[in-house]
């Protein structure tokens, strides 16, 4: 499974190298766990790079690299007490698609796979990322997502806010 991701990512990067404009953005976000993750872990800090051809007027698609943290929790045991639940770091590599459908609005999305990179060696898995963005300037915006890696069995999961800037 993982070898299939890898490959559609190295043709999804292939499609787009005969495009002549592309640009750089980068971006940071705070995320919410939900779902599985919420059980074990606070809350998520992530950075992203992008490079993004321009395939149309309203249309860039390209490559993306970005570093999620999980931070975990404490876990209240039956019977009393408390364990410290350990953080969890992903470093996903992806596609990325943005569609402009008005001058302020953006909807994309990141498709690839996730890297599990803790030190306790979590599992990696299919990396996907729905998002909408507004603009609040010619290289900002602001923009809402979902985030998750899907490993066989469970999900880490969150709702992100974040900004990004264009270079």
């Amino acid at each position: 499974m993982k070898k299939i991701f890898l490959v559609l990512v190295v043709v999804a990067f292939g499609f787009v190298a005969n495009a002549q404009d592309g640009q750089f953005n980068t971006g940071v976000n705070l995320g919410l766990p939900v779902g599985d993750a919420s059980d074990f872990t606070s809350f998520s800090v992530g950075v992203e790079v992008n490079y993004l051809f321009e395939l149309s007027e309203d249309f860039q698609l390209g490559p993306s690299l970005e570093y999620f943290h999980y931070f975990g929790s404490e876990l209240d045991l039956i019977g009393g007490g408390t364990r410290d639940i350990d953080d969890a770091s992903f470093l996903p590599i992806s596609a990325a698609a943005r569609y402009s459908v008005s001058d302020k609005f953006v909807l994309g999305a990141n498709l690839g796979y996730g890297i599990g990179i803790s030190p306790d060696a979590n599992d990696g898995g299919f990396y996907y990322r729905p998002l909408v963005g507004y603009k609040v300037g010619e290289n900002t915006m602001i923009q809402a997502a979902f985030s998750g890696v899907s490993t066989e069995g469970s999900a880490t999961s969150s709702i992100t806010l974040g900004v990004v800037f264009g270079l």
